[in-house]
């Protein structure tokens, strides 16, 4: 973290500040709502302790549906100016790596006091959306209130119950109707899903792998899996991502949005198309693209995961840019939407602490808390930081595989090619999903070839993973 410029500690200043803070900030003004009594639940991985949103449903006559989402109101408790902002603006994200998680702000906050925590009443910004039975978007209101979580839930166990594959959560039953009202979000997650796809969102799917510890020892990586759980949760975060950004510019406040702009490298994706028995158009088409997309996870799911971290390098990363009133932001082109600002994970991610203080003020017509020029510094230093924080998770996360393989030396595995250039030939083990060089025996390998390997050697401190070719 510190060769990249991140801070793993917090200041003394800082520590300062969170020793005075005695408690979570609940007092409501009067135009503050008062939802304690939905049906709200978080859903999250098993381990997540900072939960930044809770979600319920309500059926309306028609079909349609009202979602709504609360997000913790982080900017009631961390002020600007501050050592606690500073902390978090300097790094911008929480890290999460292999070993440790550096959090944004701290734990007594991120996980106590500005988290959404099971049977804890806590300020939220509410995102309300009202869903017709096609998935399209009626209308949308953002509001404060004060809400209370029912259920914590997690994403796989709820996912098997979904799907038919595993026991209802007990959770869940301690909830009247939450069992139906989870049901219902599902429902209408998969509407708001097509509609996008309708438009062109993309179905990407990369392989993660976390560790799996045995006390403080990691003894193998899991592979992480989309599942109806998750698509709940993606499916509204996107959905009440595009209404923040469109509620600021209706107010005619400025806003930090994340785009991902239209891809460069189009025609390199239009050659690995064709590669494969199927023509996209010369110029970018996202819906044309999904369609190819689509066919090749039918075709060959196994190659899937690596012909999509292909796109995704392709296409560009993401970045953050301000949109002032009246402007045109690229849009976000993996998304397939055209306005969209980050704003549902404001306990690990700077840039949706930034848009609860523009939410703020436009409430209430106040002063805004940035001028144009501070948003674009910040919107350049929060992309870069942010990378930095994915490439100190990645550097980590070979180190962790390379563990997790370093007793494992002469052993021989099934792997497939991910990665053939002048640089070097990669492959990814099949089991353990593990990615290393192949050192030897990489002539004529072409990306998706299927090849059995040897593990030759492993270097912990670097992350290094070496394999042969073997016939």
């Amino acid at each position: 973290m510190m060769e990249r410029g991140l801070l793993p500690d917090f200041s003394a200043q800082a520590i300062a500040e969170l020793d005075a803070i005695h408690g979570a900030v609940t007092n409501t003004e009067e135009s503050t709502h008062d939802l304690r009594n939905l049906a709200w639940c978080s859903i999250d991985n098993d381990d997540s302790r900072d939960l930044d949103q809770l979600s319920v449903a309500q059926a309306l006559p028609g079909g349609a549906v009202k979602i709504l989402v609360a997000i913790a109101d982080v900017e009631a408790v961390v002020k600007k100016p501050s050592a606690l902002d500073d902390h978090a603006q300097h790094n911008t994200t929480s890290v999460y790596t292999a070993a440790q998680v550096f959090p944004m702000l701290p734990e007594k906050l991120s996980t106590d006091l500005t988290s959404l925590n099971f049977e804890s009443d806590r300020l939220a910004f509410v995102v309300e959306m009202i869903v017709a039975g096609n998935g399209s978007l009626q209308s949308s209101d953002i509001y404060r209130a004060l809400v209370r979580n029912r259920a914590k839930l997690a994403y796989n166990s709820v996912a098997a119950w979904l799907e038919g594959s595993g026991p209802m959560p007990p959770a869940i039953g301690t909830v009247n109707g939450l069992d139906e009202n989870l049901r219902l979000q599902y429902g209408i997650a998969q509407k708001l899903k097509s509609l996008r796809h309708e438009h062109g969102a993309l179905d990407l799917e990369t392989i993660e792998a976390r560790p799996v510890f045995e006390g403080d020892e990691i003894k193998d990586l899991a592979v992480e899996k989309r599942n109806s759980a998750k698509d709940i949760i993606e499916d509204f975060m996107v959905t009440a991502n595009g209404v923040t950004a469109r509620y600021l510019a209706a107010k005619k406040s400025p806003s930090l949005r994340r785009v991902v702009r239209t891809p460069k490298h189009w025609d390199r994706i239009v050659q690995i198309a064709l590669e494969q028995g199927f023509t996209l158009p010369k110029e970018p088409d996202p819906k044309a693209l999904d369609g190819f997309l689509i066919s090749a996870k039918s075709a060959d799911p196994l190659r899937f995961p690596d012909l999509s971290l292909s796109v995704i390098k392709l296409l560009g990363a993401g970045e953050y840019v301000v949109e002032l009133p009246g402007g045109t932001s690229p849009g976000h082109f993996g998304l397939a939407v055209k306005d969209y600002a980050h704003s549902t994970a404001p306990n690990r991610r700077y840039p949706d602490l930034i848009t609860q203080r523009l939410l703020k003020a436009a409430m209430t017509d106040g002063s805004m808390p940035y001028t144009a020029d501070e948003l674009g510094t910040l919107a350049i230093h929060c992309t870069e930081n942010e990378d930095a924080a994915k490439k100190v998770e990645r550097q980590v996360g070979k180190s962790a595989a390379a563990i997790v393989l370093e007793s494992r030396i002469n052993e021989r595995f099934d792997a497939i090619v991910t990665g053939a250039s002048a640089k070097g030939t990669w492959v990814r083990l099949l089991n353990p999903p593990i990615e290393g060089k192949l050192v030897s025996g990489f002539e004529g390998v072409e990306v998706g070839h299927r090849l059995r390997v040897q593990l030759l050697h492993t270097d912990v401190e670097r992350g290094f993973i070496d394999f042969k070719k073997i016939e």
